[in-house]
Parts: structure tokens; sequence; C-alpha cells
């Protein structure tokens, strides 16, 4: 190695990258990510979505388990999504035990009208959907970046990891944040004294996070003008 980019705090990660941009003299544009998407994947999405009926998608699951929400909390947001703003609710994931335990816990709790897709898409099936979707629900997760990508704003939900550093790029507005809280309550300190990547993965730490928290932000967000979101 021998050169670097100028250091900086407290950015995104995204942010970071573009530092290596800077660094070539290149000015950041315009986040356009205009990736290809195959016919079939557009047919899986177009036989789940198939009309303009506003759709939620969730996904519960984060690769690390105390990241994720309770499905009780998940089931709550569900049937308000569809008895408040009408909205058709999907969950989306992968194929592990925990992730198939999860949504059939959620399917449990929220009763009949939820499609429960967990397990049994691709990749690119899934960025299909969520490319027609209204939004997103879901903790500090891969699939928050592939709705970034494609358009879609997010409800994320952070406590156990930063959201100005990782979150959904374009939709820190509509995520619901209660990391400093976490600081305060499982490490007894502040928020800004921790190192900027500090996980609180604690046991507990997403119940921070309440079912009125992510109504609110749901609502916020199918009140907001299109052109304002993500």
């Amino acid at each position: 190695t021998n050169a670097r980019i100028a250091p900086r705090r407290d950015e995104h990660v995204l942010d970071s990258f573009q530092g290596f941009l800077s660094a070539l003299g290149i000015e950041p544009g315009r986040l356009q990510w205009d990736l290809p998407l195959p016919l079939e994947a557009q047919q899986y999405a177009a036989d789940l979505i198939p009309d303009k009926r506003p759709t939620l998608l969730i996904s519960p699951c984060s690769s690390h388990p105390l990241r994720s929400w309770s499905p009780e909390r998940y089931a709550a947001i569900a049937r308000h999504a569809a008895a408040v703003h009408g909205m058709r609710v999907i969950l989306c994931g992968g194929r592990s035990a925990a992730e198939q335990a999860m949504g059939a816990a959620i399917e449990r709790e929220a009763g009949a009208g939820l499609i429960n897709q967990i397990g049994r898409d691709t990749l690119p099936q899934l960025l299909a959907l969520l490319a027609r979707a209204t939004a997103l629900l879901s903790p500090d997760s891969g699939p928050v970046h592939m709705a970034t990508a494609v358009g879609i704003p997010v409800i994320g939900l952070y406590a156990a990891t930063r959201l100005q550093r990782c979150g959904p790029y374009l939709s820190r507005q509509w995520c619901v944040d209660r990391y400093a809280q976490a600081a305060r309550r499982f490490l007894g300190r502040d928020a800004a004294d921790l190192p900027w990547q500090a996980k609180i993965e604690r046991p507990g730490v997403m119940e921070l996070i309440g079912v009125d928290d992510v109504r609110e932000r749901l609502d916020a967000l199918m009140r907001a003008p299109a052109t304002t979101i993500p």
C-alpha cells in the first residue's frame, strides 16, 4: 500500500467508500444503481404484487439474532398496515431455520391475510419484489441496502447498531433509532463516547423499539408526498 484516503470521523460506510473517489479526483455524483433484473425475477414479483395496492415487505431477521425484533411486534405492525393503510403485507427472508421459525411465529400472531415468502425466493427475485413494493420494514440487514438500491424507503430498526453509520443510506429519516438509549442502558455510556463502529448486541436491546415507534414512522411515510420518498 503506497497511498491512503484521508481519514474522516463519524461517517456512513458508503461515504467512506466514496472517499476513494475523492482521492482519485472524482466528484461523487448522484447515487444510481440500475441493477438489471432477470425477466423471471420480475415475473415472480409481479405475481405477488400484481397491482397498485400499497405493499409492505417485512424482512424480520438480521445476521445476528440480537439485532432482530420480536415476532409479536412485527405482527402488530402487519395488522396495523393492513387495517389502517390497506396494505398487502409480505414476509421475506432466507432459508435458515431461524428465519423460517420467525416467519411462522409472525404468521401465527398476525392472523389471516399475511403472505409468507421466507425461504421461497432467490436474491434476484427478492430485489425485484423490493422494486415493486411500497416500503420495507427490517432491522440492520442486507435487504435494507437492496431496497435502497431499487429506490424504495426503509423503516429500519436500529438499537444494537448505529443508524448513522450503517443504516439505509437514503431512508434514515424513516428509521427508528434507539442506539443512544441502548448505550446508556446496557453500557452506562453516552453513544458519543463509543467507537463509531461499536455494536450493542445485548439481550433485550431491540425491546427499546416499541410498536408505537414503528407505527408512527409507517404512518408518516404513508402520508408523505411521493416526491419526498425515499
